[in-house]
Formats: C-alpha cells, structure tokens, sequence
C-alpha cells in the first residue's frame, strides 16, 4: 500500500471514527460534572443529525468531483471550491459536524453534550479553520480564502446567492447561539442592570408595534439592501456583533427580568406572549439596539433621505425597548457603544496596533558595572505581582509559602523548558511558557506535600494564568520574542530598534509583521473574563482548570500559525507549540472529567497578598529584565 493511501486512510479513521468515539466518552465522562439544564427533544435532534449529515455529503462529494480530492485538510483537494455547498456557507462540513454533535445531545438528554462537548468542538473547528485552514488556503490560492462567501464591495445590486447567503452565515447563528447562550444564563447567578427608579415606570403596550418590528426589518434587511457594499456591511458588522457581544453575555452576570404588567389590549397581549422563560438574558448590551443599528446603516444607505428615515426607526426601536419593559437604560447604553465599537472596529484596530508599534520599539537600557538593566522587565514584574497576589488571594490567609513555590517553579520550569526548545549561542536566557505550566504543576506537587489541596492550587494558578501571560506579553512587545510573521494583506506592526529579536534573529527589522502578541493579549483577556465567571458561578476546580486548558489550548494553536519566529520547529506541517496545544486541550477534556470542590468564596484582597505579589515580581524583574551582556555562562544574559 502507498505511503500516502496509509495516511489518508489513518486520518480518515481519525476523524470519522476515533474522534467521535472519544467525544462520546467525554459527554458520558462529565455527565456528572456539568450542573446546567437537560434538554432533551428527541425531534428537534433527530431532524438536525439528519440534516446535517445531508449537508456533510454535500460537501464532500463537492470537494471529491469540483475539488478533485478528499475532505482531508492534511491531503487538501488541488482545487478550490466555492460551488454547491461551500458557495452557501464556508466550511459546512465542519459546520455539519458541530450541528451533528448538538443533535446527539438534544437526542439523548446529555447535559454535558450540550454545553461543553458541543462548544468545545465549535471553538477546535474555528481553531482549526482560523489555525491551519486559512493560512493554508491563502499559500495555495492567494487571496482566495474562503471567504467568498461575503457580498461583494459594489455599487450594484447583489446577487440573490449573496442575499440567501446572509441567513445561513449570520442569521441562524445568531438565533442558534442566543436561544442557546439564554438558556444557559438563567440557570446561573446573575444579577439585575435596572436602575432603583425604572422598576416603577410604566409598560407602554402601544411600543409593542415599534420593539416587534426589529424582527421583521433584520430578516427582510439582505433582501431589501440596494448595494453588495451595503450588504457586505450588514454582514460585517453582523458578525463583528456575535463575536463581540455572546462573549459579553457569558461573560456579564446580569439578567433584566420584563417589568410586569396587565395586557388590556391587544398590543399587550403580543407584548405578553412575546415574553419566554429567557426574556432578560442576553441583554446586556441590547441586541435588538444593535441589529436595529446594523440594519438601519446598511439600509440607509444610498440616500440622506433614506438614512434620516431609518435612523429615526432605529432610534424609536431604542425607546421601545424600554418602553415596553423588555430592557433597562444601562442595557441601551451598553447597546449603543457596542455598535459604536463594533462600527468603529477597524478604526480601534489600528488604534491597538499603533500603540503596540510604539511599545515594541521602547527598548530602554541602564547599565550599572557588568549590570544591564532593561525596561521590558519591568512588564514581567507586573505580570507576576498581578498573578501571585491573585494566586494568594484565592488560596486564602496562611499560604503564602505555596504561593512564593508556586513563582519559583514555574520561573525554573520557563528557563529549563526554553533551554531545552530554543536554547542557542545568541538566548543564553529564553522563557518558555509551557515549562512555566509543567513548573506549577511541580509546584502543586510540592504544594501538596504542604498540606494544601491540589485541585485548589491548580485552579488558582489557572484563574491567574492568563492575566500573567496577558500583561507578559508587553514585555515580549519590547523584546522581540513571540512576533509573528511577515503580513501579506493585514495591517501589522513594524519593529526598528536594533535590540528586539525581530531585527536581530528574523531579520525582518522595518518589515511589517502579525501582531501576534497582541492577538495572545486579546485572547487571555477573553479567558480571564471567562475564568471569573466560573469562579463567580461557583464552579468546580476541575471545571476552572479544564476550561482554561482548552480556551488557551485553541488561542495559542490559532497564534502560533501567525508567528515567525526562526527557532521554532515544525512537524508535519504545524508549529511544535500547535502540538503541544492540541495536547493542552486533550488534557483539558480529562480533567473536566473529574468530580472535584468549587474554589473557596473569595474575600477582599489582603494586604500579604500583595507583598506577596511585589517580592515575586522584583524577582521576576530580575530575571527577565536584569542580566549581564559580556558574560558567556549559561543564563547569563537575555540578548
């Protein structure tokens, strides 16, 4: 048999056999651990396993007679397909596959099917597609790459493919992710945004009409929309708002229950029936504020006339949401700069990258004898001060010693694991992440030996952990390390100083490159937002710890496709740290497997906690920022 026969038939088993099957014994391996609502309709997932694996055929036999290949991105077709089913959507079989996987849990009943095997596959498709997939396609194609699904830029009217692609791509997503994420919400702690005198205003059922209306204008908007430029701003800007705003409703503890009323009229009686179990969730911000917005600057378009008229109905959509009692002020308020941001996004984006621009070329040095003391380590200490006071604070009174093993194990994990990938003649001192993770784990161990409790420790670690490499990640700004790739079509950041590795080791000094420590900034904000919700939700260790592998797990996979740093090995096509990642998030799954005990309630932040948090980040200081040029000895100096 050819070697290349074997591979296939090893990745398509892979894929087609041992991957679900592993997915099943997560689902049943954290039956018990996952406290969130069964739903079980055994229709309604029917129906979606049966549609989806229609839809799954398609777009295989799409690739086998356009393509010419087999759906295996690591045996990729030769040709690129934009026809049948990926002219309707991008990537429907991994689509497909994560509909099948929801179908599966509504069939059964499975909790944990549901709300975190479904997701978690949702998030390693986008991690994939956004990680491998796309890079890929854009060597082999140009700039073909995938995303001809979007309308195209044009004066001209688009096309009815263009228009009906905007509600597979946008608008049942939307519905999908919002019935689902409301669901979720009202089952865990939240608290309310209205303020103490707008529970006495008065429901007016006469702005039933005007708040309803928002339904009707969003799903005839593709269909109505004059231009493909306008369409291609609908689309945009509609799924600039589900990235930005599901992440928010996860994230917010808040819930805005409909003030009460007496329906006398007909009006009041849609108003009434238009309120579900979930009216309340997912409001803060309001959506139907900001697909108000979206539809009335894509519709508006073309005419001052036109634009006054629908920006006055977006306007009085505003209103009637508190009108009606469906929202309160501070849900219009967050709804209203949502849509500024999300409008504004690629203005706040070169925004972000100009200021990176200035601090990745803000190399500053002293030198006191021998001694050379450089600024960027002055980030690394306030990484550190930041996570070994919140690691303190969550371990409560009496464990500073295990705090302070937890700062040296992780320091001597980082240098011995960066000695051992990357370690050369010109970084006699590299860092390495992932020896910081195999260090605190030692230091739980050690931990352990001391009398506290493993699972807590971890969890802590886990709670700091991206707020440390977040705040990290300006120093790697200033020094060099982690920096991505040249850009092709992005906007980038360009370094100049002669000191940052960029210009030293890749020789990409003026060369605009991906910003990609600014991509793990955005990611481990995410994440420690994310984290501090389970531990507000009283979530178990296990399940804090868990979550974090995998959330990091698919945002590192998805950064290290954008980096260029030279001493980094590949193996088979992916970076070592994307294997490394795919491990993380199987070691996520296992854990969340684990039955264990919530954090301990948190208290105020203790003045130790934060001594705690000043020596270890003098500490960290340094080492990251402290060394001496003219010595040749192991770990003597950085550059």
């Amino acid at each position: 048999m050819k070697r290349s026969m074997l591979g296939e038939i090893l990745y398509g088993t892979l894929f087609v056999v041992l991957v679900p099957g592993l997915l099943g014994l997560w689902a049943a391996g954290t039956r018990d651990t996952v406290h969130l609502p069964v739903l079980q309709f055994k229709e309604y997932g029917l129906f979606l396993i049966t549609f989806a694996v229609t839809g799954m055929i398609g777009g295989m036999s799409e690739l086998w007679q356009t393509g010419g290949g087999l759906p295996m991105n690591a045996f990729p077709p030769p040709r690129f397909v934009a026809t049948g089913m990926y002219g309707l959507v991008p990537h429907p079989i991994y689509g497909d596959f994560v509909l099948i996987c929801a179908g599966v849990a509504l069939y059964t009943g499975s909790a944990s099917g549901l709300w975190l095997v479904t997701p978690s596959v949702a998030m390693g498709c986008a991690a994939l597609v956004l990680g491998y997939e796309l890079p890929d396609l854009r060597r082999r194609f140009g700039t073909r790459d995938g995303s001809v699904w979007l309308p195209r830029e044009q004066p001209g009217s688009p096309s009815l493919i263009e228009r009906i692609r905007i509600y597979p791509v946008i608008l049942l997503p939307w519905l999908a992710l919002y019935e689902g994420i409301g669901e979720l919400e009202i089952h865990l702690h939240s608290m309310s945004t209205y303020l103490p005198f707008e529970k006495n205003l008065p429901v007016i059922e006469q702005a039933e009409p005007i708040y309803a209306s928002t339904y009707l204008v969003v799903i005839l908007a593709p269909l109505l929309i004059g231009s493909g430029t306008a369409l291609r701003r609908f689309a945009k800007l509609g799924l600039r708002a589900m990235a930005l705003m599901f992440p928010l409703y996860l994230v917010f503890p808040f819930f805005v229950p409909p003030r009460p009323f007496h329906a006398a009229a007909p009006m009041g009686w849609m108003l009434a029936w238009e309120r579900t179990p979930i009216s309340g969730t997912c409001a803060f911000p309001s959506y139907h504020l900001v697909w108000a917005c979206i539809a009335a600057s894509a519709l508006g378009s073309g005419g001052r006339w036109k634009k006054a008229l629908w920006w006055t109905w977006a306007v009085l959509v505003g209103a009637s949401c508190i009108a009606t009692g469906m929202h309160s002020i501070l849900d219009m308020v967050a709804g209203a700069v949502a849509y500024l941001v999300i409008a504004r996004m690629d203005r706040i984006w070169k925004w972000m990258l100009r200021g990176a621009e200035r601090i990745a070329n803000s190399w500053r040095e002293w030198r006191i004898g021998p001694m050379r003391i450089i600024n960027h380590g002055g980030y690394a200490a306030a990484a550190t001060l930041v996570g070994m006071a919140t690691i303190d604070t969550l371990l409560g009174p009496g464990h500073g010693a295990v705090t302070v093993i937890i700062y040296l194990s992780c320091t001597v994990g980082a240098a011995l694991w960066a000695q051992w990938v990357e370690g050369s003649p010109a970084l006699l001192r590299p860092l390495g992440f992932y020896g910081a993770v195999l260090g605190a784990v030692a230091g739980c161990g050690l931990a352990v030996a001391m009398g506290s409790n493993a699972w807590v420790v971890c969890a802590a670690i886990a709670v700091a952990a991206p707020w440390i490499q977040g705040i990290g990640r300006l120093r790697c700004l200033v020094q060099g390390c982690c920096h991505g790739r040249a850009v092709e079509a992005l906007p980038g950041i360009s370094y100049t100083h002669p000191r940052s590795r960029v210009c030293r080791l890749a020789h990409l000094a003026g060369v605009p490159v991906h910003a990609t420590q600014v991509y793990s900034i955005l990611c481990n904000a995410a994440i420690a937002a994310a984290l501090l919700r389970l531990v507000q939700a009283e979530a178990s260790c296990s399940t804090i710890i868990g979550i974090y592998l995998l959330l990091s797990s698919a945002g590192r996979f998805v950064e290290e496709a954008y980096r260029g740093e030279p001493q980094t090995k590949s193996l088979f096509g992916l970076h070592l740290y994307q294997w490394i990642s795919i491990a993380t998030g199987v070691a996520g799954a296992i854990v969340t497997t684990f039955r264990t005990i919530p954090l301990p309630a948190v208290g105020a932040v203790r003045v130790s906690s934060i001594l705690i948090g000043v020596g270890c980040g003098a500490a960290a200081w340094f080492v990251t920022g402290i060394d001496f040029p003219e010595s040749s000895r192991r770990f003597a100096r950085l550059t």
